[in-house]
């Protein structure tokens, strides 16, 4: 049996979310519709926030990232995150894996 590319597909971008989430957070801190925004830029990772937020309220309790509430000039306060050290750490090696894979399988493709 045959898996579809569709199902194939959300099921690798959902593995990869936690990884673009980490490295999008590496510089300052950003709100969660900011990094909506920001995967939106880039079709294959595009999600909703309804996608996002479960997502980084997970990392934040996992200790990867550290929210902070900040006023806004237009609006509500919102939820910055920020990455942890721990946070830096699980990116730096998430990184290492990804791109280990992501050779062994563009070797194996370029073998066709």
């Amino acid at each position: 049996m045959s898996t579809e590319p569709d199902v194939w597909a959300s099921q690798l971008r959902k593995g990869v979310l936690e990884l673009a989430l980490l490295g999008l957070l590496t510089g300052t801190p950003k709100y969660g519709s900011q990094l909506v925004g920001e995967l939106a830029a880039h079709p294959a990772l595009s999600i909703t926030a309804g996608t996002a937020y479960p997502l980084l309220a997970r990392l934040a309790k996992n200790g990867l990232v550290r929210t902070t509430w900040k006023e806004s000039p237009v609006g509500p306060p919102r939820k910055y995150y920020t990455l942890t050290d721990a946070g830096r750490a699980q990116l730096r090696a998430m990184a290492a894996t990804f791109d280990t894979v992501a050779a062994a399988v563009a070797a194996i493709l370029e073998e066709r």
